[in-house]
């Protein structure tokens, strides 16, 4: 193993999970704080707006997006999609982690 350390950095990994007539809107968002990268899963699951089961395409699905961000654009995210309208289901979280960055 080489002894020069890894390029690894202190990051907010951003987690949103939405129904999935809100992805164009929130990838919007990301790329507006210049997020050079995100990953979009289709989910399935339960919670204060129902069962999403994701049976019928772009009917009842949720998605899930995750983002490698800094602390800073993470607040300004959060601040953004707490306005967000509340008839859509919209979740957000975030976790310190450390990022490879090469």
């Amino acid at each position: 193993m080489p002894s020069e350390a890894a390029p690894v950095q202190s990051a907010v990994l951003l987690t949103v999970i939405a129904e999935t007539v809100l992805k164009d809107a929130l990838v919007q968002l990301l790329k507006s704080y210049s997020v050079s990268g995100y990953t979009v899963n289709q989910v399935q699951g339960e919670g204060s707006h129902g069962k999403r089961m994701g049976d019928m395409a772009g009917y009842n699905t949720n998605i899930e997006i995750k983002a490698i961000v800094s602390q800073e654009v993470s607040d300004a995210i959060f601040l953004s999609i707490k306005d967000y309208p509340g008839k859509q289901a919209l979740m957000a979280f975030r976790q310190n982690v450390e990022a490879l960055v090469n």
